[in-house]
């Protein structure tokens, strides 16, 4: 799946020269969370999110005053106070801003989601934001991507050699360890496994196979775990 085919559209947009007293009216009245930043020709130049609103001056001080004389580099110093007090979206808002485009994948989008700890992106065409990616749109992807059930019959030794075949991929399944026996769609795991996140994984990979109706968990935890 695409961005194009999970993406909100219609993206609502901000001015770096606006207020942070305007975004956050924006966001409570269209009840979003982050609002891209564009100028003049429409094109992106930064976000502010609802993350920017958590450490303003507004809300009174903090313990940060304890640590602040111990820090010899001034420049952080600077900018936190800048993000904190700034009265301009442009003053507070994140200019590296990571975007995405229409022909992204879904699977990209959720790692790099993942990796900069981020609830929404941006999805850019020539620089201008012309949508939103956020996590709820990929919990809407997930949905649509979720397997339906299998109604077209699968024999036992299919089963059974899919199985095989998925555990022999895996680097945390040892080889030989696991019998898996199949009656009728019904899945016994028989055999060792080193602990019980291996159990689980062992399980999961069985129930994920299709045709599988049940799968019965006789694994014993080795005595070396």
């Amino acid at each position: 799946m695409k961005v194009a085919d999970a993406m909100s559209r219609g993206v609502i947009t901000i001015a770096p020269e606006r207020s942070m007293t305007d975004a956050a009216h924006m966001m409570l009245k269209f009840e979003i969370s982050g609002l891209p930043v564009v100028d003049s020709r429409g094109k992106l130049v930064g976000i502010v999110t609802e993350g920017d609103f958590l450490r303003r001056a507004e809300f009174g001080d903090d313990d940060r005053e304890r640590w602040i004389k111990y820090v010899t580099d001034v420049g952080p110093l600077a900018e936190e106070y800048t993000r904190s007090h700034g009265r301009k979206v442009s003053e507070v808002m994140t200019r590296n801003v990571v975007t995405v485009t229409e022909d992204t994948s879904i699977a990209q989008v959720a790692r790099l989601m993942e990796h900069h700890r981020i609830n929404r992106v941006p999805v850019v065409s020539n620089g201008a934001p012309i949508g939103m990616v956020s996590r709820s749109n990929l919990l809407h992807a997930f949905i649509v991507l979720s397997k339906p059930a299998n109604s077209t019959p699968v024999s036992d030794a299919t089963i059974r050699e899919q199985i095989g075949a998925e555990l022999a991929k895996q680097a945390w399944m040892a080889p030989s360890t696991v019998n898996v026996l199949v009656s009728d769609g019904v899945v016994g795991l028989e055999g060792t496994v080193l602990n019980p996140r291996q159990r689980m994984a062992v399980r999961v990979a069985a129930e994920n196979v299709p045709g599988v109706k049940e799968v019965r968990d006789c694994l014993i935890l080795s005595k070396a775990s």
